[in-house]
């Protein structure tokens, strides 16, 4: 795995070959000048120039390169853990029904932590199907109108389940007559992962809040998702939904994930000619991601007499 100290090597070598360049540049032109040669000097400071052009787009494509490595690096290990962790605890609760008499009660217990543990691995089995979709730009079924207040209600129920919550710690405002241009699994997918990543990152106790809001004039709605963590700085929103970002290394982290989740809800919404956006209203007050796609709130069906 790539650490953070293989950046020094190739900054300091940089460095050293940029002041190289233009310590000779320097030279020459001083050397030149005094010998009265301006038309080789100007044809020498172009390909001076060149060069030093050159040194500069290596060096940013070399640090590119080095922390997509490092990203990369960092979605196998979490990649890794995230198949594992499941498999163990399934294996685990199997192995002690084997070897022990398991009363009623406690089987149906050990039966849900499986479930749990199954539907952790789909989760991340559809993650990884989605982006070679994407990375392979395979298309699928074409964009229609969808009811969103049923993928809400469903994508709530599942995020309470999950991580145990009450109802009240998740709520959710939307007229029922809403609807988005889209496809059906593409605004599962954007949902749920929203909802999830503000449930993972939420205070505690933990408060997350979803409202859809439709643009006056405008065939559109915007989906926010809200929570009451610790906030997101802004040198971690400029890279928040690129491929395999997460912070820190998957020793530091605390939280399950791989670096696909917002990637993938970046690249749905722009599919669906949508833009999402993140702010954050300071340190321990939260962040909130706005979700702005082509939409409409039907107008109420009229009542006969």
């Amino acid at each position: 795995m790539i650490r953070r100290s293989s950046l020094k090597w190739p900054i300091v070598l940089g460095v050293i070959l940029l002041v190289l360049i233009v310590a000779l540049l320097v030279f020459w032109i001083i050397a030149q000048a005094t010998q009265g040669q301006w038309g080789l000097l100007t044809i020498g400071i172009v390909f001076f120039s060149l060069i030093l052009i050159g040194v500069v787009l290596y060096f940013v494509l070399t640090l590119k390169e080095i922390r997509l490595t490092r990203r990369q690096a960092n979605f196998i290990d979490s990649v890794t853990h995230e198949l594992k962790s499941p498999i163990a605890s399934i294996k685990l609760y199997l192995q002690t029904m084997q070897i022990r008499n398991v009363g009623e009660e406690q089987q149906r217990e050990f039966h849900k932590m499986m479930m749990e543990d199954v539907d952790r691995l789909d989760s991340l089995i559809d993650h990884l199907l989605v982006a070679a979709r994407l990375d392979h730009d395979q298309r699928e079924e074409p964009a229609e109108d969808i009811p969103l207040f049923p993928i809400l209600q469903s994508c709530r129920e599942e995020i309470l389940r999950r991580y145990n919550f009450a109802p009240e710690q998740v709520t959710l405002e939307c007229p029922e007559l809403a609807v988005v241009r889209g496809r059906v699994k593409d605004l599962e997918m954007i949902v749920t992962n929203l909802l999830d990543n503000a449930a993972k990152y939420s205070g505690n106790p933990a408060q997350v809040k979803v409202t859809v809001e439709r643009r006056l004039h405008q065939r559109r709605l915007v989906l926010k998702f809200s929570d009451n963590g610790k906030g997101i700085s802004f040198e971690l929103r400029r890279k928040l939904f690129r491929r395999f970002e997460r912070g820190g290394t998957e020793l530091e982290r605390t939280t399950q994930g791989t670096g696909l989740g917002l990637y993938l809800v970046k690249t749905l919404v722009d599919g669906l000619k949508g833009r999402i956006h993140v702010h954050s209203r300071g340190i321990l007050k939260g962040a909130t991601f706005d979700v702005d796609l082509p939409g409409e709130v039907l107008p109420e069906p009229e009542k006969h007499n």
